[in-house]
């Protein structure tokens, strides 16, 4: 089972992913983290089977080609398939890019924010 709550490719690998009062963050440190809403992501995408096939979005196509995480980071991003896990690409304002994987509660406060 691939590891919940976390990045696990691209910028921010290993950082983990936290939720509170229904505020998402990625955290980066001890007193440092990134709120995970409108103002600082520019784009996402939910991974499944079908969008790595078809590989539509622009967010797929950089993810699928290997642009920040090759075969490795893919092949972790696929294993997440296990009811209540869901994988996110996403691409954020300053340009950075991170794969992350998610429980539920997290994955559903995380789409209120960036509806």
């Amino acid at each position: 089972m691939a590891a919940k709550n976390k990045v696990i490719a691209g910028d921010y690998e290993g950082k983990l992913i936290g939720h509170a009062f229904g505020i998402v963050t990625l955290s980066l440190g001890l007193t440092n983290s990134i709120m995970l809403d409108k103002t600082t992501v520019e784009e996402y995408e939910v991974i499944t089977e079908e969008s790595r096939k078809s590989a539509t979005s622009a967010v797929g196509r950089a993810f699928v080609g290997g642009v920040i995480l090759g075969p490795v980071g893919w092949l972790a991003g696929l294993s997440a398939k296990s009811k209540g896990t869901h994988t996110l690409a996403i691409q954020f304002k300053d340009g950075k890019k991170s794969l992350i994987v998610v429980d539920d509660k997290i994955y559903n406060a995380l789409m209120k924010k960036l509806f």
